[in-house]
């Protein structure tokens, strides 16, 4: 505990708040506008390329095929039909075709349009329905690029952004983020398909996919979860200060110190230029749990007011007794949250930096706006104690004799939990894989929604929907050279998933994870078929030697080819579409990428000249795979050492620093456990689990510990415990129920990675408060080797003057 001197400084530091607090108040209503002003002008962005740092290399070589072959979005309509090659159907697709193509920045890429330019338009009837079944059965074009399956005619569009030419091709799939001016074109296409929707017949259904989608829902969705907290939290508040305070007055007060805690860190992001993200919700809640919590604290050392003891002496004491628990606890949870900046992952590294400045905040309104509010709005105390309850004074004398009797079963219990926990996370060698990541962006939203069931039923389709962009460059011109084109042709095939007869007579195919493949000679293939000729790719040299030729001529009006083609026709692409959703797996499609097409140059020596890199979403989300597993690692290990380093300081018994995060480690590795059997994986939520509850929970053990030391210095385990139960178990129980109550208000999340952590967190908090009146008890007892010794109830300490 802090020495008299430093108590004295402090007492006046606080006498001076109460007496200037009109003045302080005066100060805190001059900086809400300004907060509030900074907090509207933050954005939203949930795209992918918001998880990457922008000086990783994948970014950077992504960044740079895109400024040679442009960037765009790109979405699909699915319209769906047992038979999509009726006439009643293709009726209704080709005036919505039509419909789309009229909106400026929108082009339709379907078989339909295909045929209505090899065959100069289409009317919609019988014998044009028919004259189209032949048209796309001739080839394997189609199917392969999922534009025509069983049950869906595929509608792609290429969304234009400021006029800017996008030449995309169907097989790169759901495309790169969507801009504002992206979002305006969903708007029309939702527009125009809107009667569509509504009466699809004869279609079954017109179903919606692509990121721009998905990236709209959770831009949307995350502003609604945001908005639907406050009121859930609000009532929580409610419903607290009724319990334990029964004052509007004390209501208010705290209401007004966390609107301003909650405003100045909002506002921060909006004054740095933050941009929120999927987890961003987190981050006002992780401050008004904080807060409430410490405002608990506090007030409830304050509302029971010993008899013939002044009100504004009282609340000195209060604040000057909970002071260094409180700022430690602070503290240690906001530089536990820095700890995040070690990530590489932008949003996580931002939470962790903004959350903790929002503490430091907190703290400074805690002990300055809130003693000020106490006063001026005369905030009720309870004379005499009167407020004491009966169970808690009960639950205060029974404890200590429990936790002997049971002590060592309860720390053996709580040991064989923690490891097992920790098994169920970082696997057992031989036995258990590690947890798995999940960093598809799909994932992240309700999956009981069209739009995942849509994707989902298309990824099977076209087997995938990750991108991995194989950038081929070569010297100018390399790309009229016949030897070249036959050398990408042969690579593009090589890629292909190869079914292949085994010796019981089944097919099978080949185990490469590839789904599907598109290049440049794809787009060649197209063009020569919709012209009138076949769909093979020429091996006639004399054929090969034209086509080569015509490249050059083809590319300024083909703009599907001039999407695979640079202007200096040194450089071009072929699409890879894959299952390859984690680091593993990327890395397998990688391998096999690098092999074929060493064995092609192999075999064609014109393909030497050329450098090969893999780009694109890919493996950008194999990127943030592989940062989740430091992001949690490195993350929790520097806020146990920084928490840990906090009960250094504050707690000069080497046995009470480290049992003191007895509960935290316990309650984190359980409920990993609880994750394992549940069937819940790590994301970009759930992975910030560990540091949010070690960052928060350790509050209750500095508390705990605090007033434990306050007792024991004098007296024995028994009365510490009886101390520290009367003065902190109640504030401990209902600090627990904020916290636990807070997150779970994200139980009525719509999106499954929020709707998680709420769930998760929740019940960390509340396996750290079973172990903070069980585990952490008993382990006392072993290590000061002391009995029960009967202590009653101690005298307070006095107020300080």
């Amino acid at each position: 505990m802090p020495g008299n001197a430093y108590e004295s400084a402090l007492a006046r530091f606080f006498r001076f708040v109460i007496a200037h607090r009109l003045a302080v108040l005066a100060v805190y209503a001059v900086a809400l506008p300004a907060a509030v002003y900074y907090a509207t002008r933050v954005t939203q962005d949930n795209a992918l390329e918001r998880l990457i740092v922008t000086s990783d290399p994948d970014y950077i070589a992504t960044k740079d095929f895109e400024k040679v072959f442009g960037s765009g979005a790109y979405v699909v309509l699915l319209a769906q039909a047992p038979d999509v090659f009726s006439s009643g159907v293709l009726a209704r697709v080709d005036a919505l075709e039509t419909r789309l193509a009229a909106i400026p920045g929108v082009q339709p890429q379907s078989a339909l349009s295909a045929f209505r330019r090899a065959k100069g338009g289409f009317t919609p009837g019988p014998e044009q329905a028919a004259a189209f079944r032949a048209f796309v059965s001739g080839t394997t074009l189609f199917k392969e690029q999922g534009l025509v399956t069983d049950g869906i005619l595929a509608i792609p569009l290429v969304l234009r952004a400021s006029g800017e030419s996008l030449a995309l091709s169907p097989s790169k799939g759901p495309g790169p983020s969507a801009s504002k001016e992206v979002g305006a074109l969903l708007a029309e296409i939702d527009r125009a398909i809107a009667d569509v929707e509504r009466d699809p017949a004869p279609l079954t259904g017109l179903g919606k996919i692509g990121e721009p989608y998905v990236n709209r829902y959770l831009d949307e969705d995350t502003a609604r979860e945001t908005g639907r907290y406050f009121p859930i939290f609000g009532l929580l508040l409610l419903v607290l200060n009724l319990v334990l305070y029964r004052s509007w007055r004390t209501l208010l007060a705290f209401v007004i110190t966390l609107g301003f805690s909650v405003a100045v860190t909002v506002g921060y992001i909006g004054l740095t230029g933050g941009t929120l993200t999927i987890v961003s919700p987190l981050v006002p809640v992780t401050i008004l749990v904080t807060c409430t919590a410490t405002l608990v604290y506090i007030h409830s050392r304050y509302v029971d007011r010993p008899a013939g003891v002044s009100e504004e002496d009282h609340q000195v004491f209060a604040l000057v007794n909970k002071f260094t628990a409180c700022t430690a606890s602070l503290f240690a949870t906001a530089v536990g949250f820095a700890a995040l900046a070690v990530s590489r992952i932008p949003p996580i590294r931002d939470l962790g930096i903004w959350v903790a400045v929002g503490l430091v905040m907190t703290w400074v309104a805690v002990f300055t706006l809130f003693p000020a509010l106490q006063r001026v709005l005369k905030t009720p105390t309870r004379p005499g104690g009167a407020g004491e309850s009966g169970f808690f004074h009960r639950f205060a004398g029974y404890l200590p004799g429990f936790s002997y009797r049971w002590r060592w079963a309860l720390v053996s219990a709580s040991l064989l939990l923690s490891a097992a926990g920790a098994g169920a996370i970082f696997g057992i060698p031989g036995l258990l894989a590690p947890m798995r990541l999940e960093t598809d962006g799909l994932e992240y939203i309700d999956h009981d929604t069209a739009l995942y069931k849509d994707t989902r039923r298309f990824e099977r389709v076209i087997a995938g929907l990750s991108l991995t962009e194989v950038w081929l460059s070569g010297p100018p011109a390399s790309l009229t050279d016949p030897a070249v084109l036959r050398g990408l042709n042969d690579f593009q095939e090589s890629l292909k998933p190869v079914a292949r007869t085994v010796a019981d007579a089944a097919v099978e195919t080949e185990p490469s994870g590839i789904g599907s493949v598109a290049g440049p000679t794809t787009i060649l293939r197209m063009l020569n078929y919709l012209g009138g000729g076949g769909d093979r790719f020429p091996t006639d040299p004399g054929a090969l030697a034209k086509l080569a030729a015509d490249l050059e001529l083809l590319l300024p009006t083909e703009p599907a080819l001039a999407g695979f083609v640079d202007p200096t026709l040194s450089q071009t692409h072929v699409a890879v579409i894959s299952h390859s959703a984690d680091n593993e797996a990327f890395r397998r499609i990688d391998a096999v990428i690098r092999a074929r097409w060493a064995e092609t140059a192999g075999r064609e020596p014109a393909l030497a000249a050329f450098t090969l890199k893999t780009v694109g979403s890919g493996p950008l989300q194999a990127k943030i795979s592989y940062h989740l597993v430091p992001t949690l690692v490195e993350s929790f290990l520097l806020t146990v050492a920084i928490i840990f380093g906090a009960f250094l300081i504050v707690f000069r018994s080497g046995p009470a620093r480290l049992m003191a995060m007895i509960p935290s480690l316990f309650a984190i590795l359980v409920m990993f456990g609880v994750m394992r059997v549940t069937g819940m994986t790590l994301n970009v939520a759930t992975i910030l689990i560990a540091s949010t509850v070690l960052g928060t929970s350790e509050n209750d053990q500095i508390h705990f510990f605090y007033h434990f030391l306050e007792e024991r210095r004098r007296g024995s385990v028994a009365s510490g415990l009886h101390h520290t139960l009367r003065i902190a178990g109640k504030a401990i129980f209902y600090a627990t129920m904020i916290n636990a109550g807070g997150f779970l208000a994200f139980v009525f999340a719509d999106l499954p990675p929020l709707r998680q952590f709420g769930i998760l967190t929740a019940l960390a908090f509340g396996l750290s408060m079973l172990a903070d009146f069980t585990a952490l008890p008993a382990a006392l007892w072993i290590v000061y080797r002391e009995r029960p010794d009967g202590a009653g109830p101690v005298v307070e300490p006095k107020p300080i003057g």
